[in-house]
């Protein structure tokens, strides 16, 4: 399959209008935006649709990248009341996330400029290694940070993890996505689906109807499970997933609702 630059496709490849794309995920509850996190133009296409969905609807955005307790410094930074250095001081950049920040900055203006609360979609690993380990029975209930059990995944899903994390490599314990070996990380991607789709949910039920916009990687929205599989069993069903892509790298039919294609940048460009 090809597609053009510039252009969007829907979940079987087929060319979507973007009038008719943003017409539509305004009456959503929640839109997901895809990316890998070291790509910059991943990031310049999540500011441009955010922008666009913020003429239709308030918006809130939530971050993978921000655990759900730094809330209060986001709307520190959202209120105007830091510097771009001390938010991030007080955000833990170097700690929680290792990706530059000057990635994710414009995103972060923009909000702040435009009054766009901010919230963490994030959980702490401690629990993500202990339900990878133990299930989730295993943890406490005090120490699962108000999450409720994750659904078990549909199979499409667990297929697209096993290729995403190397799929078959001679020196991998589970040799297929069925193989009761790979339960282990799948338990563990499921908690971050959880966390992120509960975080979402609970911005969507916020006075004034605001749309919800997730800022998340793309192996956690994918092929029908992850975050929007848990926002599904969390009552939240108006949801639609976006993911931009490569021409040399296009996503598999019903990947995503709908693909951006994004134009070649040469990596002199990207550099200047």
């Amino acid at each position: 399959m090809t597609a053009m630059a510039g252009h969007w496709t829907d979940g079987a490849g087929a060319p979507l209008p973007a009038p008719a794309l943003f017409a539509g995920l305004a009456g959503m509850q929640a839109v997901l935006l895809g990316e890998r996190h070291d790509r910059a133009d991943h990031h310049r296409w999540q500011l441009h649709v955010a922008a666009g969905l913020a003429a239709h609807r308030p918006l809130v955005m939530g971050f993978e990248m921000f655990p759900a307790r730094l809330d209060p410094v986001l709307a520190e930074w959202v209120a105007g009341g830091l510097s771009e250095e001390d938010f991030l001081t007080r955000a833990e950049w170097g700690t929680v996330w290792g990706h530059p920040a000057e990635l994710y900055m414009p995103i972060f203006r923009f909000c702040r400029d435009m009054a766009v609360p901010m919230v963490g979609l994030n959980v702490a690993r401690d629990l993500v290694r202990a339900v990878g380990a133990g299930g989730w029975d295993s943890v406490p209930e005090a120490q699962r940070e108000g999450l409720t059990a994750p659904k078990p995944s549909p199979m499409p899903y667990r297929r697209f993890i096993f290729g995403l994390t190397g799929g078959g490599r001679p020196d991998r314990k589970a040799t297929s996505p069925e193989d009761p070996a790979f339960d282990r990380f799948v338990r563990a991607q499921e908690v971050w689906d959880r966390a992120f789709a509960t975080r979402i949910a609970r911005a969507a039920a916020r006075p004034g109807n605001p749309l919800v916009v997730g800022i998340i990687g793309m192996g956690h929205l994918q092929y029908g499970g992850g975050v929007p599989w848990q926002l599904a069993d969390l009552g939240i069903g108006k949801v639609r997933a976006l993911i931009p892509a490569d021409a040399a790298d296009l996503p598999g039919p019903g990947a995503a609702d709908a693909v951006f294609h994004l134009q070649p940048v040469s990596m002199e460009r990207e550099k200047a």
